[in-house]
């Protein structure tokens, strides 16, 4: 089974995904962004670099993920934000040839939710900022927010006000995800989900 953890920038897909994957020891967690990045560089600095648009990225990320899941005998849990329907139902609709389950959702917060989450999240090491500006992020809450208000994204997990334990275990409910591992108590979380957010840094 695939899980894709769909959402707007600042919704809590990487967050969620991973922590997920501490819970159920027995997922696995691909990230779409590694083959996009690795397409990047083979190409001019100057070429257009939201990999989304290449044929080759999501003809990619078919092929890879269900080699993946094929590989793997747990769900294989995918953080990416996907809003636009062409490259959806592409991507989506090859899985589904290639006979790949596919369970995804759609976390939602409100624009303002999102704002603040981005505007917070940009990582500071020795007073210097690192890790892309969340500028570009921020640009796109409303782009993200109408596109997955639409139908094709109906299956909706609130994350407004909620923590990602929450939304860890609504995932589960849904998807009869076994989580043999408990919560973690609030310091030890804070540890954790600093040191995902760092690993996720982009330059």
């Amino acid at each position: 089974m695939l899980i894709w953890i769909n959402g707007a920038f600042g919704s809590g897909k990487t967050q969620t995904a991973f922590e997920l994957h501490r819970r159920s020891p027995g997922s696995h967690v691909a990230d779409p962004e590694l083959i996009g990045f690795g397409i990047h560089r083979m190409l001019p600095a100057h070429a257009p670099n939201d990999f989304q648009d290449r044929p080759q990225w999501r003809a990619a990320v078919v092929a890879t993920f269900a080699d993946a899941v094929g590989a793997h005998d747990g769900p294989v849990l995918v953080p990416m934000t996907l809003v636009n329907e062409g490259y959806f139902d592409e991507i989506l609709g090859g899985l589904a040839d290639a006979a790949v389950p596919v369970s995804h959702f759609s976390l939602q917060a409100s624009p303002a939710t999102l704002e603040r989450r981005l505007r917070t999240r940009s990582a500071y090491w020795l007073g210097r900022a690192v890790g892309r500006p969340e500028t570009w992020a921020r640009q796109q809450i409303p782009r993200c927010v109408s596109a997955l208000a639409r139908d094709r994204y109906a299956e909706r997990i609130p994350t407004d006000d909620r923590p990602i334990d929450d939304v860890v275990e609504d995932i589960a409910a849904r998807t009869g995800l076994a989580l043999p591992l408990p919560r973690q108590s609030p310091a030890r979380y804070q540890l954790r989900r600093a040191a995902v957010g760092i690993r996720h840094l982009r330059f």
